[in-house]
Parts: C-alpha cells; structure tokens; sequence
C-alpha cells in the first residue's frame, strides 16, 4: 500500500477536467558476481485517475482493463493507493531456488499529461509525486 494524497494544484486541476496517470513499476534482478546483474522481470501498470463534470463521479482505468467509477476523491485514491492482485511475470520466468532484489516504486507520470501541462508540470514541485524506491529479496519458488 502506498501513502500520498494530492495537492491542491493537482486537485484543481482534475476539477477541470485533466486525468492524471499512475505508475507503478517493478523490476526482478538476479545478482551475478561475474557480470552485472541479469535483468530478469520488468513490469508496469498505469492507473489513469479523472473527474467527469457532468455525472461528478470520479473515474480509475487500470490500464488495458475496464473502468471504475467512485462517488469522491478519497475512494477513488484509495482504490489507487491499494494495488490489485498484478500477475507481473508468467510462470517459469524466475528460475526456482534463486534469490532476486526486486525494485518497487510508484509515482505520478507527467509523461501522459497533455504537452501544455507537461511544460508546467516539470518544472513545478506540486506535480512531482512519487514514492521512494523500495528494494527487497526475494526467492523464487
């Protein structure tokens, strides 16, 4: 579960109508002592977050599946801030009995906002929201 809530800049700017997207990136990395380490899994997954005027729902879209609509703000991050179940790699891609650092880290993507927004959005610390990049063991069974 992450903890981030929105500044008041963000939340003005999804009352008029701007969706803002969320990253959540994962990286498998078996360690060598030959070699640099072997990148074994990456994956992300983008929430896309927006407010509709007219219906005043707010809207989450994981991408590539279907949309959920949530009567306020709170909820609709609370959906965000706790990720589903996310396959992030099929079966056999880890080989069994090795330990792998995996890399967690989840943060707004300004990639996705509109271009006009993105030269604001890059140069303002009110649009720079991201968690630290935690990294832990893990061994494959």
């Amino acid at each position: 579960a992450y903890s981030f809530d929105l500044n008041h800049g963000l939340e003005d700017a999804l009352q008029y109508g701007v969706p803002v997207y969320f990253t959540t990136q994962i990286s498998f990395m078996r360690p060598r002592w030959y070699w640099f380490d072997e990148k074994a899994v990456t994956a992300r997954r983008t929430h896309k977050l927006w407010y509709n005027v007219l219906t005043r729902q707010y809207h989450v879209q994981i991408e590539g599946s279907v949309r959920q609509n949530f009567d306020s703000l709170d909820d609709a991050l609370f959906f965000i801030r706790r990720p589903t179940r996310w396959v992030v790699a099929p079966r056999g891609a880890l080989k069994v009995g090795e330990v792998y650092n995996v890399t967690l880290s989840m943060g707004m993507d300004r990639d996705y906002l509109p271009k006009p927004i993105q030269l604001n959005a890059f140069n303002n610390r009110d649009w720079n929201l991201a968690s630290q990049k935690r990294t832990f063991q893990y061994r494959a069974e």
